[in-house]
């Protein structure tokens, strides 16, 4: 069975405006690009193209979202809000999270879009798939955008599956190297989703992704989120997901496996402090497919969320589909060779503490 693949050129027309890295511009901050745009996704699509991995992907158009869709997980407040400013000049979903004019219609498709995914692997039309999608999704909240966010692609897509296919327990994996706030909140008291946010601890949200968060009522215990030391590699991260992800999956036994699939935990990412490179996340997308194989028969769900170094994100990405696909293409990562020498890449003791402190976690499955 092929592959999914979801892009629409309009993800790239999403307009964050002038800034610095993530400030609005004034008079002591010059106006340059903002950390979140186009760039990145647009080069990692090219890089397909280019590789010739494209064209051997099953295309999947994104599926019509309409208010009513958008509301299985947000106020009609917010709702409207973002759709009145999108029809004038553009505002602020929040804070630090600016849009331009067209972005509510935009962002309804990046929902489209991960739903269309998720409907296609559910319904067994692909064996996994992946949308690249934008905006990004996984730090929108019930009421407000934020960190670049405007609507739960994520939430909103299972939501979405739920009531049309009858969709059974679902676990969401955020390997992006923020906390997955939003994706936490929708489904905090669910006990059939599973949430798991892997993420550099105590970076974005602040105060947010803590050990202790663990999910309320019904949910108690089926929310993880693993706050990892900066400066974590592939060491890390393949011990945290072969010592808690990948048995919190086995314990949960889920129907699908969902990735919020964020770049930035990459070496050279500007926004974070971690040093995953691309064989790194060919690694976790291994693992996580032969979880899959064993539990739901192999049915795995890619959204893109964040991910800013405009020049590592393409082989990452690159390296992701290869492994979703199969298919090995003759495209070498050129930074590969530097970042898996880079001292530290193996599993340090504090990192290691940080994984043992969370295992107890496993028991509440």
């Amino acid at each position: 069975m092929a592959t999914g693949w979801n892009f629409h050129e309009l993800y790239l027309w999403h307009d964050t405006g002038n800034a610095a890295s993530i400030h609005p511009a004034g008079l002591t901050i010059e106006p340059g690009e903002h950390a979140e745009n186009a760039a990145t996704k647009r080069r990692f699509r090219n890089l397909l193209e280019v590789s010739g991995l494209l064209d051997q992907l099953a295309v999947l158009p994104s599926v019509p979202i309409d208010e009513g869709d958008l509301a299985l997980f947000h106020t009609g407040d917010y709702i409207a809000r973002i759709k009145e400013a999108s029809a004038g000049r553009g505002g602020d979903a929040s804070h630090l999270t600016p849009f331009g004019p067209g972005s509510y219609e935009i962002a309804r498709l990046a929902v489209g879009g991960t739903t269309a995914v998720i409907e296609a692997v559910v319904t067994g039309r692909v064996r996994n798939g992946y949308a690249l999608v934008r905006p990004p999704g996984h730090h929108a909240e019930r009421e407000r955008g934020l960190g670049f966010c405007l609507f739960g692609n994520v939430p909103i897509a299972i939501m979405k599956a739920r009531a049309a296919h009858k969709l059974g327990r679902v676990a969401v994996v955020d390997w992006d190297v923020h906390h997955g706030n939003g994706t936490q909140q929708a489904f905090y008291e669910d006990p059939e989703t599973l949430t798991i946010s892997l993420h550099q601890d105590g970076l974005f949200p602040l105060e947010s992704g803590s050990l202790a968060e663990r999910g309320a009522g019904a949910g108690q215990g089926f929310n993880i989120n693993l706050p990892l030391p900066a400066g974590s590699g592939v060491g890390a991260y393949e011990a945290a997901f072969e010592r808690l992800v990948v048995p919190a999956l086995r314990r949960f036994r889920p129907d699908l496996i969902v990735v919020c699939s964020g770049f930035d935990a990459s070496a050279l990412d500007p926004l974070g402090r971690m040093m995953l490179h691309s064989d790194g996340y060919r690694s976790l997308t291994r693992l996580l497919m032969e979880a899959a194989d064993d539990l739901c028969g192999g049915r795995i769900a890619m959204s893109h969320e964040g991910g800013y170094s405009a020049s590592y994100v393409p082989y990452c990405g690159l390296a992701v589909m290869e492994q979703l696909s199969g298919i090995r293409t003759s495209v070498v990562d050129p930074f590969l060779g530097s970042f898996s020498r880079y001292p530290g890449q193996d599993l340090q003791p504090h990192q290691d503490d940080v994984i043992r402190a969370a295992l107890p976690m496993l028991s509440g499955l």
